[in-house]
């Protein structure tokens, strides 16, 4: 059996068995009650090949109610005259997206590949049902339209609106089309070719419908037991009360067309649900209702011609026995009741001489005569309103967008053989005849040759050709049937007597034809399906198919317009030019239908009719052995099963299947470099497919069974849901690696934002002192922070709600808190510090005093500063504590006093007023100790006080400090963590050491265009590989010349001959070789890596950060991981010769380059004085962290910069640590490669990495290198400088 899926198909999945390998399922007790298959479902297993077994395992299944069997792809229809309740919509869900061979056989089967093959191979499909009357045609036509429009998709409105319209042209057209036979009770009565049109997403877009010869003879009479058109019954049975008195409409019994045959009634048919069907139908379809109401107009002056009858007078003419029903008839027809009499009854003849007009004559008619125009009347109206009906729906169904491909449905006459066979049976079976050859063409014929003409080894099958039989009906030369009609109309055109007898004469010419017998006034024709007898009488006037002058002018002067429409082509008199005849529009209308359907792909329903009397339970085998014996279904099976199932052009086998080989395809591109046909055997080859399996011919390959084509669609299919799952994969691996690394990166920030946060805050007090003052050692210790609010004054604890109670700051934020000792001056006694409270918010700074009164102690406010009245902050230079605010002149004067967090203090401050305020760093400090009274206090050193400073009469002495330059200490080293590499995934790899060498990887294929594709445009190949290589000797040659170039520097001018000129210029510097790295170990790189082997020897291109370099190895560029290399130490060049000695030259004066005045006239200019350094209050904070050295003007470490537009940052390389070296103890293996965040690399970046090699500003103040060796880093962005300090850390 063929695998479980087609391309593009979803179906459940099977679940997975447990166990091992190779063990054999359980069996299912239930197995025994399923449904055991009857016979075999497709007959090219048959173990014996004739008509009578073909017979026997038809009646086998028919009994068991399984009414469909194949052929291989040919579907045998039994019909079962019951309904079996097999086309529900849970039989056709089970249909869906299934090859014919994983269900049992089903028209809804044949549909279904005709979808997937239009969707598949985007070529037009039909499907050709074929079989006599009642065999079912119809009915498999509508299934096939109701799968399709189940099936074929679309949330549109339109196309929505379009599969209601294919749907209910069924209920319409039978309406109209369809009547009650001796042989079926819905016989089709006219052939149809429906076109359903599908954008390219298998969307119905639109249909047209192709009417082929409506039996109008039906309308105006029926044999015995036979019935009108249904629409006649369902009228005159289901009309509103409304119509019956608008159109005087009666019962059906009370008509002449609907009663003569005695049938009015049928067992199985409700005409008056029909009839609502039918109205419903023609909403859908959107008739108006003023068209329905004139269509059964029509349907009533059709009903009321029928009830006029001929009396006939004395002398032999006719007259209206009841002239109320002319009068009736007229008033439908809108036009005089005189003028329909006198049509009816006479007709105007024109005599002509020498090509002239002559006389006109008016000629009375006998009754035979006149009952013939009426009836001729009643036809033509009534096959024009058909096909008016027909061009309607065309209109309404008008593909609303662009359709890509088409599947047909053709539900036509079946072969017809009565007792009476006349013109109509004649056209119905010469078409059944065209269909088998078609048949025969494409299934046999067609097959055979094509074996042939590609070489293929074949066994020939005899068959019977009936292209015989369509030449006998349809030639011209020599004259066939169709031909000598014509030709009988044309001589004798005036008498359908003499007509006949003309035919009959020209028959006997046809006599040399083995397939045909004249006998008398009849003629046999020995067709396909059988012999039948055709009557001559009245043929040649049923072939002129022509109404007489005088009716198409009652037609012309009615006034209803939609009955002049329905005549819109009136004949010319004065034409010389035969019309066309019903023999002649037949025959186009068949060569027509061939040629569409020689343009699709076919599919074949051959339906068969088990018995003559629709029993549900009489089979005939005689009837079924001579339908099996002209369908030709026994040759069918032995081709069938001699030949091949599926072929096709080997451009079309690559362009379908390359992808199933890794030969013919990399990551969906074709890249196979030889012809179609070999690039087709790689593919079948590789595929496993059997050699006996499959030929190859000269333009195409063959695949003998569908169960290989459909494995082939199956790999196909499942290639997609790899890609699919691969692409998952990739993505799902590069989501993981990117939360792993934003993991790190938060636990990190987590563990170190708020030092990061209050560091920053420390980093700007550095800068502000300017290395102007001595530090305290405990200021520089390295986990000193900022924190500011000592006090927790924001945190609402007990002190620090009391003091924010005491300031009355409410929800205010603070941001310094803390103790100071306050310098209080005593009147007649020295100042002596006290102990104060200070906090700090974004308004004012508020110094605060705790008293004691009565054994109460109270806080208060003693003294509050708004930020905007302070200008100043005095400091000393020493490493004391005391600082001063220096505001406008108060009465208070301005508070000095000791603060052990004076730096941070004073950032604070900064901050909060935007260095608007000045830091003065000096041995004194001046301050306002009144209003009116200035004051000083003198910093004196004295390495005896140990500790903090000693404040006496205006004078403070304190120890030395720290050097004026000193920064905060690098953190304390730690304990070395494992820098893990991320190598979770299956696509991820963690790189290391191994036994086993790695391949080097295959490089990619260029991808090439398909055969014979217009689309896929070829890749351009390498540059090396369009150059056309030059020859040995002068590849040597210049090889030769350059390397001599590239060692000797090119030698200096000579020097002018004047003594004054000046030196010849240096020789320009030689270029820098290019470093070179070599291979430590093996490397397999992924897509944009480089896969290295080793002692491969590559150039650096460019280096990253983040642990892999940009390298270059034979002019093709990838990324290569930076501990799998070792730099190439390049040999000592020779020292060039030394240039000649200038010539000598008297001393030039010493010239500054920033100073000149006249020509050439130098100025001496004295060195600047050196000048007090002040600190820079707007300058930003210095990005420093723990361990890192400032830098003055660079950005805020969680800040990145913005690059300068047209630059192209390569920030974005794979930006994972690599792993620790391993233990010194193990031997050495080759160190593991860092993860990357996603498989592909970005694009090699076109302009260089910001601050790579771009030289720093002049106006750049001078970074102060630390003691730890550090310089500075600049502008850095987060994560690199916590990459760098991990990896510092690693290596301390």
């Amino acid at each position: 059996m063929a695998p479980s899926k087609k391309a593009g198909k979803k179906v459940a999945a099977t679940p997975k068995k447990s166990g091992g390998q190779g063990k054999v399922a359980k069996a299912d007790w239930k197995e025994g009650f399923k449904k055991k298959q009857v016979g075999v479902s497709d007959m090219t297993l048959l173990t014996t090949i004739s008509n009578e077994s073909v017979n026997d395992n038809l009646q086998k299944r028919w009994t068991n109610a399984e009414i469909y069997t194949y052929i291989g792809a040919v579907l045998i229809s039994v019909n079962p005259f019951r309904d079996l309740g097999i086309y529900t919509d849970e039989t056709l869900q089970r249909y869906r997206g299934k090859n014919r061979l994983e269900v049992p056989p089903h028209v809804f089967s044949i549909a279904e590949s005709a979808y997937y093959n239009m969707n598949a191979y985007h070529e037009n499909q039909c499907v050709i049902i074929s079989g006599e009357s009642g065999a079912g045609k119809t009915e498999a036509a509508k299934r096939i339209m109701q799968y399709i429009a189940e099936v074929s998709g679309g949330q549109d409105n339109s196309i929505q609106e379009i599969k209601d319209m294919v749907l209910a042209t069924n209920p319409l057209l039978e309406s109209f089309g369809c009547a009650k036979t001796l042989r079926n009770n819905n016989s089709s009565r006219h052939g149809k070719y429906l076109e359903i049109m599908f954008n390219t997403q298998g969307e119905p877009v639109g249909a047209q419908i192709t009417n082929y010869l409506l039996e109008k003879g039906r309308v105006v009479g029926q044999i015995e037991n036979e019935r009108d058109f249904h629409i006649f019954y369902q009228f005159t049975k289901g009309a509103s009360d409304e119509q019956r008195e608008m159109f005087g409409l009666q019962g059906p019994e009370a008509y002449a067309y609907t009663s003569a045959s005695n049938c009015l009634e049928v067992s199985d048919i409700d005409d008056v649900k029909d009839y609502s069907d039918t109205i419903k139908a023609m909403g859908v379809i959107g008739l108006s209702q003023d068209e329905q109401t004139e269509i059964f107009r029509m349907l009533a002056i059709i009903l009321w011609l029928g009830n006029v009858q001929f009396a006939e007078q004395d002398d032999g003419n006719s007259r209206i026995a009841d002239t109320d029903v002319t009068d009736f008839v007229a008033y439908l027809m809108g036009v005089e009741a005189t003028q329909v009499q006198k049509v009816l009854t006479s007709k105007i003849m024109e005599t002509q001489r020498n090509g002239r007009r002559g006389s006109v004559y008016d000629v009375p008619l006998n009754p035979s005569q006149a009952s013939s125009g009426r009836d001729a009347l009643a036809k033509a109206i009534y096959n024009n309103l058909f096909e008016w009906i027909v061009s309607r729906i065309n209109v309404s169904m008008k593909p609303r967008f662009a359709s890509a491909q088409v599947i047909g449905i053709l539900d036509i006459f079946g072969f017809e053989i009565f007792e009476d066979n006349s013109f109509e049976q004649l056209c119905i079976n010469y078409v059944n005849e065209k269909l088998q050859q078609i048949f025969i063409e494409l299934t046999l014929k067609t097959e055979q040759e094509e074996y042939v003409r590609e070489q293929i080894k074949w066994t020939p099958i005899k068959y019977f050709n009936n292209k015989v039989v369509c030449d006998l009906i349809e030639e011209r030369r020599p004259p066939g049937i169709f031909a000598a009609l014509n030709d009988a109309c044309a001589t004798a055109h005036a008498d359908p007597t003499a007509a006949d007898n003309s035919f009959i004469q020209r028959t006997s010419m046809l006599s040399s034809n083995a397939h045909f017998e004249a006998r008398g006034t009849q003629f046999l024709v020995k067709h396909y399906a059988g012999d039948v007898m055709y009557n001559v009488a009245g043929m040649t006037d049923k072939n002129k198919d022509s109404l007489i002058k005088d009716l198409l002018d009652l037609v012309g002067n009615s006034d209803n317009q939609f009955l002049q429409t329905l005549f819109p082509d009136r004949p010319d008199p004065n034409s010389k030019k035969r019309p066309p005849t019903a023999g002649d529009r037949i025959k186009a209308s068949a060569g027509a239908l061939v040629e569409n359907l020689m343009k699709a792909q076919p599919s074949y329903i051959r339906t068969i009719k088990p018995n003559q009397n629709r029993s549900s339970s009489e089979y005939d085998s005689k009837a079924i052995l001579h339908q099996i014996k002209y369908l030709g279904l026994q040759e069918n099976i032995r081709v069938r099963r001699a030949g091949f199932a599926y072929r096709n052009t080997f451009e079309k086998m690559v362009e379908r299947f390359y992808l199933l080989s890794p030969k013919t395809s990399y990551a969906g591109d074709y890249t196979w470099h030889g012809d179609s046909k070999s690039g087709c055997e790689q593919i079948l080859k590789d595929c496993g497919i059997a050699k006996e399996e499959w030929q190859m011919g000269v333009t195409k390959a063959f695949i003998k069974n569908p169960e290989t084509l459909f494995a082939l669609e199956t790999m196909r299919d499942q290639y997609w849901h790899n890609m699919a799952r691969r692409i998952q994969r990739a993505f799902r691996n590069y989501m993981r690696y990117k939360h792993e690394c934003a993991r790190r990166i938060q636990r990190f920030w987590k563990n170190n934002k708020e030092g990061l946060a209050y560091a920053q805050i420390r980093d700007y007090g550095h800068q502000i002192l300017a290395g102007r003052k001595e530090r305290r050692r405990f200021s520089l210790l390295s986990y000193r922070r900022f924190m500011g609010d000592y006090l927790d004054v924001n945190g609402k604890s007990p002190l620090g709600s009391e003091l924010a109670g005491a300031c009355g700051i409410g929800s205010e934020h603070v941001t310094y808190s803390g103790r100071i000792q306050l310098l209080v001056s005593k009147l007649g006694r020295s100042s002596k510090l006290s102990p104060r409270f200070i906090v700090v918010t974004n308004k004012a700074v508020h110094i605060l005093i705790t008293t004691s009164r009565d054994g109460n102690t109270r806080t208060i406010v003693e003294r509050k500063i708004p930020l905007v009245s302070i200008r100043s902050i005095g400091l000393s230079s020493l490493r004391d504590d005391f600082m001063t605010l220096n505001g406008p002149v108060a009465e208070e004067g301005d508070p000095v006093f000791s603060c052990h967090f004076k730096t941070e203090l004073a950032t604070h401050l900064l901050q909060l007023t935007q260095a608007s305020i000045t830091v003065l760093i000096s041995p004194t400090m001046d301050y306002a100790k009144k209003k009116d009274k200035k004051a000083q206090v003198k910093f004196l050193k004295d390495e005896r006080i140990l500790k903090d400073g000693v404040y006496k009469s205006h004078t403070v002495t304190v120890g030395s400090g720290e050097a004026p330059s000193s920064l905060s200490r690098p953190p304390a080293k730690r304990k070395p963590g494992v820098v893990r590499p991320i190598t979770q995934g299956k696509l991820l790899r963690a790189g290391g050491p191994s036994d086993k060498p790695k391949a080097a990887a295959k490089p990619k294929p260029a991808p090439r265009p398909l055969p014979g594709g217009s689309t896929a445009a070829a890749a351009a190949p390498p540059a090396a590989l369009r150059s056309t290589p030059a020859p040995a000797a002068a590849r040597h040659a210049a090889s030769a010349s350059a390397s001599t170039a590239a060692s000797s520097p090119p030698r200096a001018p000579p020097p002018p001959p004047r003594a004054t000129a000046p030196p010849p210029p240096p020789p320009p510097p030689a270029k820098p070789a290019v470093p070179t790295y070599r291979a430590k170990f093996a490397f397999e790189g992924q897509e944009g890596e480089m896969s290295l082997a080793k002692d491969d020897v590559v150039e650096l291109v460019e280096k990253d950060d983040n642990g892999w370099w940009l390298m270059k190895k034979n002019g093709v560029e990838g990324w290569a991981p930076n501990n799998y290399l070792e730099l190439v130490v390049p040999p000592a060049a020779a020292a060039p010769p030394p240039p000649p000695p200038p010539p000598p030259r008297a001393p030039a004066p010493v010239v500054s380059p920033t100073s000149s005045t006249g020509a050439g006239r130098a100025v001496p200019v004295p060195a600047p004085k050196p000048t007090p350094v002040t600190a820079n209050a707007s300058a930003k904070p210095v990005s420093v962290f723990p361990g890192m050295a400032p830098s003055n003007g660079s950005a805020t470490p969680w800040k990145k910069p913005t690059p300068s537009p047209g630059a192209t940052l390569v920030s974005s390389r794979p930006g994972s640590a690599l792993a620790p070296p391993p233990v010194a103890a193990k031997p050495k293996p080759p160190p593991p490669v860092g993860a990357k965040p996603g498989a592909g690399k970005p694009p090699i970046p076109s302009a260089p990495r910001p601050g790579a090699g771009a030289a720093k500003p002049a106006s750049a103040p001078a970074a102060v290198k630390p003691a730890g060796g550090l310089g500075s880093i600049g502008q850095m962005d987060l994560s690199a400088a916590l990459a760098k300090r991990a990896q510092r850390m690693a290596d301390d």
